[in-house]
């Protein structure tokens, strides 16, 4: 179609996806709970790492609680706190959420699948541990 502008020249748009969708992620000290820093300066991990980073970062921020997150980020977990339920229905109800907050990785194909899901009680706190796998191999996770 011609452009009424005769100086301006019609450029067609097309759309371009990216078969390398690389996953990215600033790298992050676990035992710290805060970025990791080499000579004062934030690296960036790719691959596996960030995928764990994700991961980690997905399931310990509270799902609908901040507002800079859309209502997809985030795990449920404390919907699980002061509850009288039974331990199976808990345990069934923390994979759940760990493969909610999980599916933008899913859908991405960062993550291929969830093996080894395991959870613990230690008194009244409650962990979760299971193995994802990536094509960038496979990574544990404990939360």
């Amino acid at each position: 179609m011609e452009s009424i502008f005769p100086f301006i020249e019609d450029t067609e748009v097309t759309e371009t996806t990216s078969t390398t969708d690389i996953p990215k992620e600033y790298a992050w000290d676990f035992s710290a709970n805060d970025f990791k820093l080499v000579n004062g300066k934030v690296q960036v991990v790719e691959g596996l790492e960030a995928i764990k980073i994700k991961v980690y970062k997905a399931l310990m921020t509270q799902r609908y609680r901040y507002p800079i997150y859309s209502w997809d980020y985030g795990s449920e977990f404390e919907q699980l706190i002061g509850k009288d339920y039974s331990k199976e229905l808990v345990e069934a109800e923390a994979k759940r959420f760990v493969e909610e907050a999980l599916k933008e990785y899913f859908d991405r194909g960062w993550i291929t699948g969830i093996k080894d899901f395991e959870t613990s009680f230690l008194g009244d706190e409650l962990s979760v541990g299971f193995t994802i796998e990536t094509p960038y191999g496979e990574a544990n996770i404990s939360v």
